[in-house]
């Protein structure tokens, strides 16, 4: 048997929560407040009089709804389903007042406007600030100390790059070389200029070079000029009771000294750098022949692009690039680049090492010719180990 009078509850039911989620608060409380206020004598089946569905009469001794008290009464008349309506629609109206989407239930983490300080009090501050702290720190290479001489070669054996282009071709040539900047003067205008044709050396007995090399960490670069290795510390060399510490090696093509008119496929230099920031640089020719083991190690990890410095994960030992045979010459020199600085002191090996056709292949492919032409010789006094 239907019961009539819950047909009225059910869509007073129905009609709030609907209200509720449609945000129509101020209609839907009206007509919930209508549907309540109607006696119930005039809703269908309340003059079915013998029906039990009908209201019942208080019962005797009890008091009528109408003495509530008036607390009661307020409390009472606060319909849970208004209560729920009304703290929805408080949460959406949250999400209204942020279009951005940064409403109740959502962290919308915004980055601080340009100017604004990373460690600033913000979401966004937070962020930035932590996002800061994990991320590594960008490496930073020092430019060496000591003297512009020194500075000059640890930075690419004269390398100058950001400040004025010039190159072994062209129009900034080697013939160009010393009209680019007024500080590469020496490029045209020095006596003891380098590289040279070593001829008639006098031979004394000179005292070996003591190479103090060991493997050791490096990285290499291609600084637009030639590839070079940065070595770190731990390697040096001594001669005429001075000590040298090996900063990095670089390779030409062809050879840039010539013994007696001869040019050699490549050479390598190893630029090295006293305390007082006096340079010695140690020369070693190649020709073709056999695997040259420390060149393969620098190929291997050659950078993709220039002017990146590649870490490498392994170590290097100097030692291979030197022959059997140490007996060298010496003059006093120039570096062999931009600015062309003098006071260098030159040890050229005189016995050559190899490598494979394919391994000078490899550097001819980035630099077919990097090398600069010979410098008049000058009178310099050369020496050569017996």
């Amino acid at each position: 048997m239907t019961h009539p009078h819950l047909l009225p509850a059910l869509p007073r039911c129905l009609l709030a929560l609907a209200c509720g989620l449609l945000l129509q608060a101020a209609p839907c409380g009206m007509a919930a407040q209508a549907s309540e206020a109607a006696p119930r004598s005039a809703q269908p089946g309340a003059a079915a009089s013998g029906d039990r569905a009908g209201p019942r009469a208080p019962a005797a001794g009890r008091p009528a709804a109408a003495a509530a008290p008036p607390a009661a009464a307020a409390a009472a008349a606060v319909d849970p389903v208004d209560r729920l309506r009304e703290r929805l629609a408080e949460r959406l109206a949250g999400v209204r007042k942020h279009p951005q989407g940064a409403g109740v239930d959502l962290q919308v983490v915004n980055l601080p406007p340009a100017g604004a300080s990373p460690g600033s009090s913000t979401q966004g501050g937070d962020a930035v600030r932590r996002a800061a702290a994990a991320a590594p720190a960008p490496r930073v290479r020092a430019a060496a100390a000591g003297t512009a001489l020194g500075a000059a070669a640890a930075g690419g054996h004269g390398s100058t790059r950001g400040s004025v282009h010039w190159s072994y071709s062209g129009e900034v040539g080697p013939q160009a070389w010393g009209g680019l900047r007024p500080e590469f003067g020496l490029c045209a205008k020095g006596e003891r200029q380098s590289p040279i044709d070593i001829r008639e050396g006098i031979a004394v007995d000179l005292e070996p070079i003591q190479f103090r090399y060991q493997p050791s960490g490096f990285s290499v670069i291609d600084n637009g000029h030639t590839v070079q290795v940065n070595m770190a510390p731990g390697n040096s060399l001594e001669v005429g009771g001075r000590r040298f510490e090996l900063l990095q090696f670089h390779f030409h093509r062809p050879s840039e000294e010539r013994i007696d008119g001869r040019q050699f496929e490549m050479s390598v230099h190893l630029v090295h750098r006293d305390a007082e920031g006096r340079l010695a640089v140690v020369a070693v020719l190649l020709g073709k022949g056999a695997a040259q083991p420390a060149m393969q190690t620098v190929w291997n990890n050659l950078p993709l692009e220039r002017h990146q410095d590649v870490k490498a994960r392994t170590t290097l030992d100097p030692s291979e690039l030197l022959p059997p045979d140490r007996r060298y010459y010496t003059y006093m020199g120039s570096l062999t680049t931009p600015p062309c600085s003098e006071g260098v002191q030159w040890l050229v090996m005189r016995q050559p090492v190899s490598a494979t056709p394919e391994q000078i292949e490899i550097f001819s492919r980035i630099y077919p010719m990097n090398a600069r032409p010979v410098q008049n010789a000058a009178g310099r006094r050369i020496l050569q180990s017996n």
